[in-house]
């Protein structure tokens, strides 16, 4: 499918083929680590090898040969040959899938597991054929018609049972394929109106589920890390994973943050009215940045559009983070993006992948020449010197109380103004891009 195509390999800044790697170098050593290791890049497969190109007002234009086979394991190995050939061309060493990715599901449980059983063998055939790995499994507890009021949330215990067999089938295939980490998407894990909402009891149901997974997992001999994935809203008009401050509280109150971290997306980030930097910033002050969904959207909609990242400045400041926090707990960058539906040539999707990939690889270039070069790091910690010594270190261990605070506030008289410099830092790091 992709023969005609090279092996994309790294030509340098000054290259004008757009089928190499001007800035992804796996091998380079940036802050003490190869790049490869900071990012473990991996394929969405269900953006690259499932999408159709097909919206609500139109059909399917992405007419890859994989998917117009009849049967649905023939069509599964062929998507996978596609798949395995393809991040070989790139170099991407990971993959993530949903469990009707690999393979399309029907209604009935058995058959189900029948099928995801034998494309899992077959999956791990290539992945032992090309040294490609499962970064993280999953299983689709939204698209089919079942879970329209929710999965682990439904209202009908039955429909949570079919839940509960998904996942589990979903979990037997990621850890027979290896995968490092297991993510759950509550897409539909939420309500569109409370009239008819026993939320309390929806969380409860979540968390007992959750606790079930994780707990079938381990007896399976699962190491990995378990994932959440906030999101706000859409399809559901308020999911119960709204962004991940909200995440971290459910993960505490109902004992779950040992054994979970969170999987953050870009394009759910902006939905929540949250800048991506802030979500990633949030996980990394709890100890739960786990691992990245890559994409973007785009400024005049408003919804998830799953555009392959381009935003230099955006991905420099979510570098900055990562960095800092020391990079990802067990995870990597997912690219969760999509060709557009005009993208219609099969080295279309290299070009974005490529793109993505350079985009990030020269993010983490700047954002360490920044923290190493700039006096952006000591300039922050300046800003809070105040709470290093004295009183103000005092406060922070917890050894004042309010009546001594307002004694120090009438001996010391009005603050000065002491500016935080944005403009300054803004131009700074644009410096450095």
């Amino acid at each position: 499918m992709f023969s005609h195509l090279p092996t994309v390999q790294y030509e340098g800044p000054d290259t004008d083929n757009l089928l190499a790697f001007r800035w992804y170098q796996p091998e380079r050593v940036v802050a003490g680590r190869p790049m490869a290791d900071w990012f473990r890049f991996a394929c969405a497969y269900w953006h690259s090898f499932c999408g159709s190109g097909a919206d609500p007002f139109g059909e399917p234009t992405h007419l890859f040969p994989w998917l117009s086979i009849a049967d649905p394991l023939e069509r599964a190995r062929a998507k996978a040959d596609a798949a395995f050939e393809m991040m070989q061309k790139l170099q991407l060493k990971y993959y993530c899938f949903h469990d009707v990715d690999a393979v399309d599901f029907g209604d009935d449980v058995l058959e189900n597991e029948r099928r995801l059983a034998g494309i899992t063998s077959y999956l791990q055939q290539k992945q032992a054929e090309t040294g490609i790995e499962l970064l993280w499994g999953t299983a689709n507890l939204f698209s089919h018609r079942r879970y329209m009021n929710g999965a682990a949330t439904n209202p009908d215990f039955a429909v949570l049972t079919h839940a509960a067999a998904q996942v589990k089938a979903a979990l037997d295939a990621t850890i027979a394929l290896g995968g490092h980490n297991y993510v759950f998407w509550g897409g539909r894990e939420g309500y569109m109106s409370l009239l008819n909402t026993d939320m309390k009891r929806e969380k409860e149901h979540l968390a007992m589920f959750l606790h079930k997974a994780k707990d079938y997992a381990r007896a399976q001999g699962f190491k990995g890390t378990f994932f959440i994935e906030p999101k706000p809203c859409e399809p559901s008009k308020h999911q119960y994973d709204y962004d991940c401050e909200t995440v971290i509280g459910f993960l505490r109150q109902y004992d779950l943050l040992a054994d979970f971290k969170l999987n953050i997306e870009v394009n759910h980030a902006t939905l929540a009215g949250h800048t991506f930097q802030h979500e990633l910033q949030v996980a990394a002050d709890a100890g739960l940045l786990g691992s990245m969904d890559a994409n973007r959207g785009d400024y005049q909609n408003g919804w998830d559009t799953d555009q392959f990242p381009n935003n230099l400045n955006e991905l420099t400041e979510a570098m900055l983070v990562i960095l800092e926090a020391g990079g990802f707990a067990g995870g990597g960058i997912n690219f969760d993006a999509k060709i557009r539906r005009n993208s219609t040539d099969v080295e279309d999707l290299l070009y974005a992948h490529i793109g993505g990939m350079d985009a990030f690889a020269r993010s983490l270039l700047i954002a360490d020449r920044v923290l190493r070069e700039s006096p952006y790091a000591g300039w922050r910690r300046q800003r809070y010197a105040s709470f290093d010594e004295g009183a103000g270190r005092q406060f922070e261990q917890g050894q004042l109380g309010l009546a001594d605070l307002r004694n120090l506030a009438v001996a010391h008289g009005e603050p000065a103004l002491r500016s935080g410099k944005q403009e300054y830092l803004e131009l700074l790091i644009n410096r450095y891009i």
